[in-house]
């Protein structure tokens, strides 16, 4: 219980230091891609399911929830990002229970943008080539469950940008806990903080230019230094609750677990450098094999389109299909996810992730 209150506590603090955001410093962080959730079941639910997520998952929206994968888990997904444009993001996960220490976690995550036609100020229409920018992050995590009912983690993120003559990097770092109580362990709880750390600054000899000394007799190189950006930090607090709609039928035929469930959530995502969210979704899953999802994600203006500070229209929805290799209780499990999330521009926001356990699935 003492264990409890400290975490607790502790999670309340971290809550109230990063709650205090100032928006008139919205658009100036850096590495907005860490806002991004590459996963397909996180992406149907637009990232509101902090208080229930596990798994590698749990490394892109709550660390809390890596706690809970028994064994062994590999994840991949792709996503087309606002599909059309050639945009996508790429991410491999790993994690292993390495019993009383916890849960590790490694997560790679990388983007592509494309080719991009260079244009310079002397030939601003093109036409002499092209650049591809290398966007990589990558995430080392522990998460560790004090009782069955709470459990933590933390994780460290190397992020690193650059094309060919800039580039920049910074290190990130995420906490996050879970709760969970009720006959079924059907409340659901979660405060997670994301992207605290170091500062952002490109450099290189992009930031060069040939001028003169201040004599005017010398041509020398001046290197010009770019301002710094931060992070954008992120708080999220979530509930979830699980209703299993055939309770009474389990009870009576002395089932372990009824078939149906119907999970509604809602989330609270404060952004220290963007709107605030605010979202509801809503999971229903048959015997924890076929599940859909849908969720709405509301922000300042998303119903004015003018003034709009996102191309989200708010609604995102998704499906999943997991199954055991075999009867085995520790049977080795596979897991397809697919998230949509529906953009003002291009034909939306498309992830395909398929996932891998060992040591049975991780509901």
């Amino acid at each position: 219980m003492n264990i409890k209150i400290k975490l607790t506590t502790l999670a309340v603090c971290i809550a109230i230091t990063s709650f205090g955001a100032n928006k008139d410093r919205v658009g100036q962080a850096g590495a907005g891609e860490l806002l991004l959730n590459p996963w397909g079941r996180s992406s149907g639910l637009f990232g509101l399911n902090c208080a229930k997520v596990a798994g590698v998952e749990a490394m892109k929206c709550n660390m809390g929830g890596l706690a809970n994968l028994k064994k062994t888990e590999i994840g991949l997904a792709h996503t087309r990002y606002l599909a059309g444009t050639g945009m996508s993001i790429s991410n491999l996960a790993i994690g292993q229970n390495l019993g009383d220490i916890g849960v590790l976690g490694v997560n790679l995550m990388s983007f592509g943008y494309g080719d991009i036609p260079i244009s310079t100020t002397s030939s601003p229409e093109g036409g002499i080539g092209t650049y591809k920018p290398n966007f990589l992050n990558l995430s080392v995590g522990l998460g560790h469950a004090f009782s069955k009912n709470m459990s933590a983690g933390i994780s460290a993120t190397y992020i690193n940008q650059s094309i060919s003559n800039i580039k920049a990097s910074a290190v990130g770092f995420d906490a996050g806990v879970q709760y969970v109580n009720g006959k079924r362990d059907n409340l659901h709880l979660g405060i997670t903080i994301r992207n605290v750390g170091t500062n952002l600054r490109f450099a290189g000899d992009g930031f060069s230019f040939n001028g003169k000394s201040p004599d005017l007799s010398t041509e020398i190189t001046v290197a010009q230094r770019s301002e710094k950006f931060a992070l954008p930090s992120q708080l999220s607090i979530g509930v979830a609750y699980d209703f299993y709609l055939d309770e009474k039928k389990a009870v009576a035929n002395k089932d372990s677990m009824p078939r149906h469930r119907l999970t509604p959530m809602v989330s609270f995502i404060s952004n220290a450098f963007s709107n605030d969210w605010l979202g509801v979704g809503i999971e229903y899953a048959y015997n924890e094999k076929f599940m859909l999802r849908a969720a709405y994600r509301y922000e300042n203006d998303i119903t004015t389109k003018d003034n709009s500070f996102t191309f989200f229209t708010g609604l995102a929805a998704g499906a999943t299909f997991q199954t055991k290799l075999s009867e085995k209780t520790n049977a080795p499990g596979v897991a397809i996810d697919y998230g949509f999330k529906m953009t003002n521009i291009s034909n939306g926001v498309h992830t395909l992730g398929l996932r891998f356990t060992l040591g049975g699935n991780n509901q």
